[in-house]
């Protein structure tokens, strides 16, 4: 433990209606950062992989039977923010947390701004949402994109916010560090694209050309549809189909599709390095 937690406990909400809690419970609800930019996080591990990001931890609220547990926590929380975190009774923090089982302790955390030259830059393969709704598959794509050597992702318009608290938790961290673009146009992504050298590649199951026939070792785009309904109308234009083969099932998951395709990027790009 660094210092004495109690110099890091500030005072104390007792009801449920107290507007920060209410402002969190919208926020979680809705999946969407709250009025002020910020965004909440929920649980130890989450709070450890922001401490360590360059997104930054503006409050940490801790239910009152968790002070012990959560000391060592809420004393780092302080000496990175110079601020004490704020006890909170379990009943108010039960009716603010999003998970079932709250293991008390979420943080209110402000997210790094990027760039696109900061997606598009590095390793240059971005990896595109094209309407993918469901924020376990989503979080599970942003880990596989760090898994396996994105520059960044795209989420464009219809897809999931990455400030929903089930992405948070599905992508165990990879927020915190990937390079991210939201809420962007199909006709921006193309533009900013295609104008630094990309070609975009879509996975759809009716391609004629596969995943191994596809060259990932160029600048690259992979574009993954919605989970029921594929690739949009507006997508369709842009992108060049690839499929990935598979024996009597007619369709993957999207979030395991795309990391089967990440996978073959990597694979490779690890072989063109190797000469």
């Amino acid at each position: 433990m660094h210092g004495d937690s109690a110099d890091s406990i500030g005072l104390a909400i007792e009801s449920p209606r107290n507007p920060l809690i209410q402002a969190i419970r919208y926020a979680n609800q809705k999946g969407i950062a709250m009025e002020n930019g910020l965004v909440v996080i929920e649980g130890p591990h989450l709070l450890e992989e922001a401490f360590d990001s360059e997104w930054r931890v503006e409050q940490m609220l801790v239910a009152s039977s968790g002070v012990a547990k959560w000391a060592e926590l809420t004393s780092l929380f302080t000496s990175q923010s110079g601020c004490m975190a704020t006890i909170v009774s379990d009943r108010a923090f039960e009716t603010a947390a999003e998970t079932q089982h709250s293991q008390g302790v979420l943080g209110l955390v402000c997210p790094r701004e990027w760039t696109w030259a900061e997606v598009m830059g590095g390793s240059r393969l971005v990896l595109v949402l094209d309407g993918v709704r469901d924020p376990g598959n989503a979080g599970t794509v942003l880990r596989s994109a760090e898994a396996f050597g994105a520059s960044g992702v795209v989420a464009l318009e219809g897809s999931v916010q990455f400030t929903n608290g089930k992405l948070l938790r599905a992508a165990a961290g990879s927020v915190f560090r990937l390079p991210l673009m939201a809420r962007v146009s199909a006709d921006t992504l193309a533009q900013r694209l295609r104008s630094s050298g990309f070609t975009l590649f879509g996975l759809a199951r009716e391609a004629r050309n596969t995943l191994f026939e596809t060259d990932f070792q160029q600048p690259c785009a992979l574009v993954v549809g919605n989970e029921g309904a594929g690739l949009s109308n507006e997508v369709k234009h842009l992108i060049e189909p690839i499929a990935i083969p598979t024996q009597r099932v007619e369709s993957l998951n999207a979030a395991v599709a795309c990391s089967i395709a990440l996978f073959e990027a990597a694979r490779q790009r690890s072989r063109k390095e190797g000469g």
